[in-house]
């Protein structure tokens, strides 16, 4: 780093768990942190899904680095073994470690443009020389901008949700009919979202764990209120990995949200619909009002529902990054290094490999996407990933290669495997003739029962 810029923070975008945790490891590196969050509080977009239960224990979602910098303020850590909400997180773990880091997390800021100082991304000459600047709009309406030596990119993908359409585009009608979509697992606690449900046929449009969470929680909804049914909408056919790694997963409260979704479907509470790309979604009044008709490719239309669930992924927004020289691949805007080992089209096993600020880097020096940004849009990011990234990543900016290049954790494995990616093929073979390593079909799991049924993420 040119001494000039040395002095300057390194800003991190994001007050969630991975921005947070990048803060604590700059810290101890002896290096300036400044975190930019666009919300009012740690952990934003957690709060947005608070009502959730995470897949992973609390010793899987505390920083190492965090730890130690909370350890003077007298925080006690949780029960290692437990299961924390996404409230939980919030309210024990991540606003007290804002607290901790103090001035150097802002919140009412929201980046809206990185760049070079006085350098477009065209422009060659002494461009690695010069610091970034950080363009931010704050709370008030008021502009600003920010100098810094280094970006650590940690905004997530909360903001930017997939829409219904199968081609990656909004459905025909899906903007007319927003007041009948939603795009978040619903919070049945809340009386007016369990109202919006209850005694409603209501179509959920995904196969990850949102999905499986959502089918669980309105399956639940169903013993209570028995007209309230559930049209799981699925773009690929049914297979043994349908469900997820079930007991085969390493992650046990995640294996068991596809088996939640299993009894759902057993059960009645759901019914599945294979193969079904939507492209629009029609209108039509009848007796029972007005309801929705979702359309797929191949010209199919589902039954009427009254709602809509889409769970179809996320995706990074870059455009406030277009000034920057960044190395993304072309499927999934994930760092050119780090995709092959994440892409869904290719890998059906489970298992990612750690990685850090070797995979993470761009041509643009000293640039950093991390956390599920870092992902793009490819799906299993866990906490315990973007912790690694980051340790890594604070590593390389303090000058430790050969800290940044060692490998200090190993992820657990899903049990998913075998398969044929992203999209079905005619005569794909099952995950046992394909020499998979996961188990068969799981068996099915009464909801409510093992591990937390109404699982989130992470």
């Amino acid at each position: 780093m040119n001494e000039p810029n040395a002095a300057l923070p390194i800003v991190v975008i994001g007050a969630g768990p991975i921005g947070l945790a990048a803060a604590s490891h700059l810290v101890a590196r002896g290096l300036e942190p400044l975190v930019l969050e666009a919300g009012a509080g740690a952990g934003s977009a957690v709060r947005e899904w608070s009502h959730l239960r995470l897949f992973s224990t609390w010793g899987e979602v505390v920083d190492p680095a965090a730890e130690k910098l909370l350890a003077p303020t007298g925080w006690v850590r949780p029960d290692n073994g437990t299961y924390p909400t996404g409230s939980d997180w919030v309210q024990r773990y991540l606003q007290p470690l804002a607290d901790a880091l103090g001035d150097r997390v802002r919140f009412g800021t929201r980046v809206t443009g990185v760049s070079r100082l006085g350098r477009d991304r065209v422009v060659d000459a002494d461009r690695e020389r010069q610091p970034f600047t950080v363009r931010i709009l704050n709370a008030d309406g008021s502009e600003e901008r920010i100098t810094a030596r280094a970006i650590v990119d940690a905004s997530g993908t909360w903001s930017t949700p997939g829409p219904l359409g199968g081609d990656g585009l909004p459905a025909l009608g899906e903007h007319t009919a927003a007041d009948r979509i939603s795009y978040r697992v619903p919070d049945l606690r809340d009386e007016a979202q369990r109202a919006r449900y209850a005694g409603k046929r209501t179509a959920v449009i995904g196969s990850g764990a949102s999905a499986f969470t959502a089918l669980a929680l309105l399956a639940g909804l169903a013993e209570d209120a028995p007209d309230t049914k559930a049209v799981w909408v699925l773009r690929r056919g049914l297979s043994g990995s349908t469900f997820g790694g079930g007991e085969s997963d390493q992650l046990p409260a995640r294996g068991a949200l596809g088996l939640a979704a299993k009894a759902a479907v057993d059960s009645g509470h759901a019914d599945a619909v294979t193969g079904f790309r939507a492209v629009a979604i029609e209108t039509r009044t009848g007796t029972d009002g007005e309801r929705l008709v979702i359309v797929a490719e191949d010209g199919r239309r589902l039954d009427p529902v009254d709602e809509i669930v889409v769970l179809t992924g996320f995706r990074p927004d870059l455009s406030f990054l277009a000034e920057l020289r960044l190395g993304l691949d072309e499927r999934l805007q994930a760092p050119v290094e780090l995709a092959p080992l994440i892409d869904p089209n290719v890998h059906s096993c489970g298992t990612v490999y750690p990685h850090g600020a070797g995979q993470l880097a761009h041509p643009e020096k000293d640039v950093y996407l991390v956390g599920m940004k870092s992902y793009g849009r490819a799906p299993t990011f866990l906490a315990m990933t973007g912790f690694e990234q980051v340790r890594s990543v604070a590593a390389a900016l303090a000058g430790d290669h050969e800290a940044a290049a060692r490998v200090e954790l190993t992820l657990p494995e899903t049990g998913v495997c075998g398969g044929s990616g992203l999209f079905d093929e005619t005569g794909a073979a099952s995950a046992e003739e394909a020499g998979g390593c996961c188990a068969t079909t799981p068996a099915t799991l009464r909801i409510g029962t093992g591990a937390p049924a109404g699982s989130g993420g992470c």
